[in-house]
């Protein structure tokens, strides 16, 4: 859906399932004219500390987060950091949990898009358990999970409607 000055606009609501009290609302926006999206929002339940945060293949979540697959990775790219250009257009590093558990989201990033053929439309978001060692660690799933942990977390991303009824912290009502 298209914000002001043409922006696009999409939602994910993050949930940990059942035996998970992680929860949350992440808005993204992209302004075409600048290519990258943001990312903001809030997601609670966490334990403190770092948690690995990346958009993987599937939005789907019919076997919780473990059914969402792989990083996205179009380009089949290592894992890295988000500040790398060589990395999975989801690798967005990590979001920081504060002594209650709760993470403030705010991504900017020129990989991922709202629009095209490699659109994160359509796509999980997961959080995990661990920090993202960002390909670095040395442990044998640091270039492809960035050793991450466990998916605590995840929804799909999907466009935004200005009728959702979602609140979250660094909503989209100025733009």
């Amino acid at each position: 859906m298209a914000g002001k000055a043409g922006g696009l606009k999409g939602v994910a609501l993050i949930g940990g399932g059942a035996n998970s009290p992680v929860s949350g609302a992440l808005h993204f926006f992209q302004e075409p004219s600048t290519g990258y999206t943001e990312v903001r929002g809030k997601i609670t339940g966490l334990a403190p500390g770092m948690h690995g945060f990346h958009i993987h293949v599937f939005g789907d979540t019919t076997n919780g987060c473990n059914s969402t697959g792989p990083h996205f990775n179009p380009h089949s790219r290592p894992h890295g950091a988000p500040f790398d250009e060589d990395r999975h257009v989801g690798d967005l590093g990590n979001i920081v949990a504060n002594k209650d558990g709760v993470a403030e989201v705010f991504v900017r990033d020129l990989q991922i898009s709202l629009i095209g053929p490699h659109s994160i439309l359509g796509r999980a978001i997961v959080v995990h358990a661990d920090p993202d060692d960002l390909g670095r660690g040395g442990h044998e799933l640091s270039k492809s999970t960035g050793n991450a942990g466990a998916r605590i977390g995840c929804d799909g991303a999907e466009i935004w409607n200005d009728g959702n009824d979602v609140r979250c912290s660094g909503s989209f009502q100025d733009y």
